[in-house]
């Protein structure tokens, strides 16, 4: 019989907001948001201190909203390199206990310490040897789920905040995690929350583990199902290892622009920018796209989201872009401005992987167009991103004076772009 699982999962507090009071001690008296540009329109909370959570204060309320709670609230700009710079340590950390270190955001890490008990001790006092070094050496706080299992591990991070430690076991999950509301339960979004409320009453984690669960599968599909088990401490996934990254599935590059896109060429500009930086990264990680997806929100909040295949595998720029552009003309009318647009390479193979050509395919210019792409990639790693531009991105440099592939982080993994 194998032993159980000891799962954490730690979430560092008020992660951006506590590093900038490191280096700005003033701040540590006053309510303190971190927020996106609000001249490039990415004006939302992205983390806000303690002092300024009192005041009612969300994290993703626009700035206006959180000034209209809190007026003495001190707003100030994000600064990555330095956050990741602060994980990266952090995860130091983690990994003097295991090398199962799982990134799930730039603040929060699941890890496997079920080999490390017999050298350090049980979950509970190698979560506080962790909390009490990260307080120690780098001068943050972390909260720590200590369970058997990532769903749970993850909802106990959650309960006691800041700077605490959360055990939940087998025995103590229904009295601890059933009362709790369903939408504390990891991958239940608001939307699924209101959906099993408003249909079958559903109010708490408790309701959603003794609920039918062909009923849940009837209403969800699979994740019904999913949801169903994770309510009932049934989620036997692994922690990855280090290093131990799954297959890229798709990669993709969003922005919200400067100003509302109110042409075509607005929306070919915007969509060149962003199809440069995919597949750039697509040959980074030697891939190709099969097939193109763009989105879009409109600045009355309507999302759009449309897909289409590649005639062959490519990390073209102009290919993508392209075809981006193709299936936006057939799918939007320009019946509201725009206000974010996507583009994102899907169906992803292995650039070296042969395919079935044409007649009419023309394989000597595609490879000179690879090669130069290439040599775009290497003047660019060099000078910089914008050492090289097509013609057409000085129409406008409002919209395309913005790098996408480096200054996009990706807040799910500070290791990935976005």
């Amino acid at each position: 019989m194998t032993a159980e699982k000891v799962i954490l999962h730690s979430d560092v507090n008020a992660f951006y907001a506590s590093v900038e009071e490191i280096y700005r001690p003033e701040l540590r008296k006053v309510p303190v948001a971190v927020c996106g540009d609000p001249e490039l329109r990415h004006g939302i909370v992205l983390t806000k201190n303690q002092l300024a959570k009192k005041t009612g204060v969300l994290t993703g309320q626009a700035i206006w909203e959180a000034k209209q709670l809190c007026p003495d609230l001190v707003v100030i700009m994000p600064n990555y390199k330095l956050y990741m710079e602060y994980a990266r340590m952090v995860q130091e950390i983690y990994c003097n206990y295991t090398d199962q270190v799982e990134p799930y955001g730039m603040d929060e890490c699941f890890l496997d310490v079920t080999g490390s008990v017999g050298l350090f001790g049980n979950g509970e006092k190698i979560a506080n040897e962790i909390r009490t070094k990260i307080s120690r050496e780098l001068g943050i706080t972390v909260s720590i789920g200590v369970s058997y299992n990532k769903t749970f591990a993850k909802l106990g991070s959650d309960m006691k905040k800041p700077d605490a430690v959360t055990v939940i076991t087998e025995d103590n999950y229904k009295h601890k995690v059933w009362p709790l509301p369903a939408v504390d339960l990891l991958f239940v979004g608001r939307a699924t929350a209101l959906k099993l409320y408003r249909r079958y009453n559903i109010a708490t984690i408790g309701e959603l583990a003794n609920f039918d669960v062909n009923t849940l599968h009837a209403l969800l599909g699979k994740p019904g199902v999913i949801l169903h088990r994770y309510a009932n401490g049934l989620d036997f996934s692994e922690v990855r290892k280090i290093g131990e990254e799954p297959p890229l599935k798709s990669i993709g590059n969003s922005t919200t622009t400067p100003r509302d896109l109110r042409s075509t060429q607005d929306v070919y500009l915007t969509m060149t920018l962003l199809a440069e930086s995919v597949a750039a990264r697509l040959r980074e990680n030697g891939l190709k796209a099969t097939t193109v997806q763009i989105s879009m929100r409109t600045n009355d909040m309507l999302f759009v989201e449309r897909q289409a295949k590649l005639k062959k595998p490519s990390y073209i720029s102009s290919e993508i872009a392209n075809l981006a552009m193709e299936i936006f003309k057939n799918k939007y009318k320009f019946t509201s401005p725009i206000r974010t647009l996507g583009v994102r390479g899907c169906n992803l193979v292995p650039e070296n992987q042969p395919f079935q050509l044409s007649l009419f395919d023309n394989v000597e210019k595609q490879k000179k167009m690879e090669n130069l792409e290439r040599m775009v990639d290497g003047i660019r790693s060099k000078h910089g991103f914008h050492a090289v531009k097509k013609a057409t991105m000085l129409l406008d440099r409002e919209l395309t004076n913005e790098n996408p592939k480096d200054e996009h982080v990706n807040p799910c993994n500070p290791f990935l772009e976005k």
